[in-house]
C-alpha cells in the first residue's frame, strides 16, 4: 500500500494518490466538475475547471483505451438519427450502454413498446455504478439508437421517444 501512498511535503499528511486518480478518472468519464470524498480526519477534493483547456484533456484521454478505435465508426449514425428527431433522449454521462438488466435476461424496451415516464430504458454503466437511464416522458419507443454493450458518449442520442 506504501506505493500508492506518499507523503506531503505540507505537514506529512499521506495522500493516496491512486484513490486521486481514480477521482480524476470519474470526473473526465462522468462530466462531473467536482468531486469531494470523506474518511474520518482526511478529505479529498478533486476538481477541474470548465473551460474550453478541459476539452483537450478529456480528448486527449480517449485514445488510451482500447474501445476508442471502433467508437468512431459506431458513433457515425447516430448523430443522423439526432437530426431525423432533435427530441431523442440522450445520455446524460460516458459509458457503456447495456439494454438488459443482466446478460441472457429480456431487454428493457423495444421498438413499438409503450413506456411511462420513470421506465428505465437502460442502464449505463460508468466505474463499475450501474445508472439507470429513464424515460422522461411517457410514449412509444420509436428508435433504439445504441446497441448493448456499446460504448456511449456524454450527450449522445439514445433512444427515441414518440
Amino acid at each position: 500500500m506504501s506505493e500508492t501512498k506518499g507523503a506531503s511535503r505540507n505537514g506529512g499528511m499521506n495522500i493516496d494518490s491512486k484513490l486521486v486518480r481514480e477521482l480524476a478518472e470519474l470526473l473526465a468519464e462522468t462530466g462531473l466538475s467536482e468531486i469531494e470524498v470523506e474518511d474520518g480526519d482526511r478529505k479529498i477534493k478533486v476538481a477541474r475547471q470548465m473551460t474550453a483547456v478541459a476539452a483537450p484533456a478529456m480528448v486527449h484521454a480517449a485514445p488510451a483505451a482500447a474501445p476508442a478505435v471502433p467508437l468512431p465508426a459506431a458513433a457515425a449514425p447516430e448523430p443522423v438519427a439526432a437530426a431525423i428527431d432533435p427530441n431523442a433522449l440522450k445520455s446524460p454521462m460516458v459509458g457503456t450502454a447495456y439494454l438488459s438488466p443482466e446478460p441472457g435476461a429480456a431487454q428493457f424496451i423495444e421498438v413499438g413498446k409503450q413506456v411511462k415516464a420513470g421506465d428505465t430504458l437502460l442502464i449505463i454503466e460508468a466505474m463499475k455504478v450501474m445508472n439507470p437511464i429513464t424515460a422522461d416522458k411517457a410514449g412509444t419507443i420509436k428508435a433504439i439508437l445504441v446497441e448493448n454493450a456499446q460504448p456511449v458518449e456524454y450527450d449522445q442520442p439514445l433512444v427515441v421517444i414518440g
